[in-house]
């Protein structure tokens, strides 16, 4: 008798060692299915998670409404090449809509609709057998939650909105730019884009003399730059800030969707810069892109991010560019963490020392002294161009 109740505590404890383990599943008492959701089971760990609209390449103006949802599969352990299904759910079935490959960080990304005649879709994954592995089905996830963005400007008519104002509207040393200014006359609004761009300042006649590391390395025209933020009308804290944009070509300057904290970066504030991403030009070194966050650490400002290596796995062929088409780039942001994507598909994460403070987004293009000598005065102007802006605003709650 006691060995046959052993046994069946033992099959028991086996049992629920074997049992799926999940996180997120939908509940039909409590609404719509998550945006992430977690499965653990049989020795394998599938996630999977639906992002708002931030998936948009192309040539041509377009609407933000247009942009794809993306969907991110995590699946553990990785089996790099695995196959990846993506279904939606219709009615009562599920159909399988794309396929992908899991790739060495065990990632299997989507483009995907957020909506269906304005009704959120449900969608889950299949990580196919692969390397001892047997298929394996995540929860479903929902892309209700970013069927309405908190905040979106369009720059529809042939001005800015009251949200926007010009930045930084004076030469200024102490900031590296003795020779360019913030200017409204290097914004312009119309095609339904917003130009931001790096002008000679008609106003001056004479040329500055350039520094770089306190050394004068020449003499060059004064600048005006396009660069706007919404600090006094629209700030937000935790969720997604995406940006649609056409950057410049040359070096001599740089373009940036980046945001600060309300009132400015100090000592005092938890807020960080955080630069959602940067351009230095089309025959920059190492690649042209970067994204970083600089925050203080006692009386030092300190940065961390990254230059983004072999970027052309961001474009979608060979005749892609980041000065020849549009492309979202975006930051999701919790209390835990910041990831930069481009076109949905993730770059780079930071984790740990993340701002809590309300930041406000900002689009320019500067040109800073020491670079000003990459470039003839005769290049100029060299303009950005931003097709839209958005925010999701999830609040601390969502992944925080």
């Amino acid at each position: 008798m006691i060995a046959a109740l052993l046994a069946q505590a033992a099959l028991l404890a086996q049992a629920v060692l074997l049992a799926p383990v999940t996180s997120g599943a939908a509940d039909p008492d409590q609404g719509p299915p998550p945006t992430v959701a977690t499965l653990v089971t049989a020795g394998q760990r599938v996630s999977v998670e639906v992002l708002p609209q931030v998936v948009h390449q192309g040539r041509r103006v377009a609407s933000p409404d247009a942009a794809k949802a993306a969907v991110t599969a995590t699946v553990r352990p990785v089996r790099a090449g695995r196959t990846v299904r993506l279904q939606v759910r219709r009615g009562s079935s599920w159909a399988t809509i794309r396929t992908a490959r899991q790739d060495r960080e065990g990632r299997a990304e989507f483009a995907v609709p957020v909506s269906d005649g304005g009704r959120a879709l449900v969608y889950r994954v299949r990580a196919l057998p692969r390397g001892g592995l047997r298929v394996v089905t995540s929860p479903a996830v929902s892309t209700e939650r970013w069927l309405t963005p908190t905040w979106t400007d369009e720059f529809s008519g042939h001005a800015l909105g009251p949200t926007w104002t010009h930045r930084v509207q004076h030469y200024h040393p102490d900031g590296l730019r003795w020779c360019s200014k913030g200017d409204p006359g290097a914004v312009r609004v119309g095609g339904g884009v917003v130009r931001l761009s790096v002008l000679a300042d008609p106003d001056r006649i004479e040329k500055c003399p350039t520094r770089v590391r306190d050394e004068v390395v020449g003499s060059y025209a004064y600048r005006l730059n396009g660069h706007i933020g919404t600090e006094t009308g629209f700030s937000f804290r935790y969720g997604f800030a995406a940006a649609r944009i056409k950057f410049h070509r040359l070096r001599g300057q740089h373009s940036a969707f980046w945001m600060q904290p309300v009132g400015g970066m100090n000592r005092a504030s938890t807020g960080h810069e955080i630069d959602i991403i940067e351009y230095l030009g089309d025959d920059a070194p190492r690649g042209g892109l970067t994204t970083y966050v600089h925050r203080y650490e006692g009386e030092e400002i300190v940065r961390t991010g990254t230059r983004i290596s072999r970027d052309r796995r961001f474009l979608k062929n060979r005749r892609d560019g980041w000065s020849t088409s549009y492309h979202v780039f975006s930051v999701q942001w919790t209390s835990k963490m910041l990831v930069f994507r481009i076109d949905g598909k993730e770059v780079s994460r930071i984790v740990g020392r993340i701002s809590s403070v309300p930041q406000f987004p900002i689009l320019s293009l500067q040109s800073s002294d020491y670079e000003i000598p990459r470039m003839k005065d005769r290049q100029l102007p060299q303009h950005m161009y931003v097709d839209w802006v958005r925010v999701w605003e999830t609040g601390p709650g969502q992944g925080a």
